[in-house]
């Protein structure tokens, strides 16, 4: 299977804008209610006649999904299906973003950064360089942060989105370098920065 990027289309709602499926297929990968989409976000991954296509929002369109798609599996979609609603951020989004997050899990009520899709964790670039952060690291808008496998392909995860601070600082790696982390996992906890 083979893998391409394709950017979804947008249309206006009441209360925010839709992202439509591009073309018909099977959507998988799905974000969960809460989650952050910024410019050219990913929003999953669509298979089409055997071929992977990982789905981006618009450059245009920023905010945060409104309701759960189905996370697990995968679900059949035709053109023009409402893929995910998003909402603008505002102080009661941001609460329902904190409050998606909040349980006994790892990082509950504390500013943190979260696996953006299910792969394995490498905190370094190779086994014989330095990680990309540590505790105490200062990060800022598109740093790296880590690299997460899926499917074979790496994927460099790059600091910044809707809800985070233009800059923070690592307070604590959530996880250890090649555990498997599923999307939405705490991987860094942060602390704003003045």
């Amino acid at each position: 299977m083979f893998r391409r990027e394709l950017v979804v289309k947008s249309r206006a709602t009441d209360d925010g804008v839709e992202l439509v499926a591009p073309m018909p297929g099977i959507w998988r990968e799905a974000p969960a209610a809460g989650d952050p989409v910024g410019p050219g976000g990913r929003i999953g991954v669509l298979e089409v006649l055997g071929v992977l296509h990982e789905l981006h929002a618009p450059a245009d369109v920023e905010g945060v999904v409104e309701t759960d798609a189905p996370r697990l599996g995968e679900r059949p979609v035709a053109y023009g299906d409402v893929l995910v609603r998003l909402v603008a951020q505002t102080t009661t989004v941001r609460t329902k973003v904190a409050a998606a997050g909040t349980s006994a899990a790892p990082g509950a009520g504390k500013l943190v950064f979260r696996a953006p899709l299910s792969g394995r964790y490498y905190a370094r670039p190779s086994p014989d360089k330095p990680p990309f952060v540590q505790p105490g690291s200062e990060v800022g808008p598109g740093q790296t942060i880590a690299l997460l496998e899926v499917m074979k392909t790496f994927n460099r995860l790059t600091y910044g989105g809707t809800g985070l601070p233009e800059r923070a600082r690592v307070v604590a790696v959530l996880v250890r370098d090649e555990d498997d982390v599923d999307a939405g996992t705490p991987i860094l906890e942060l602390e704003p920065l003045a």
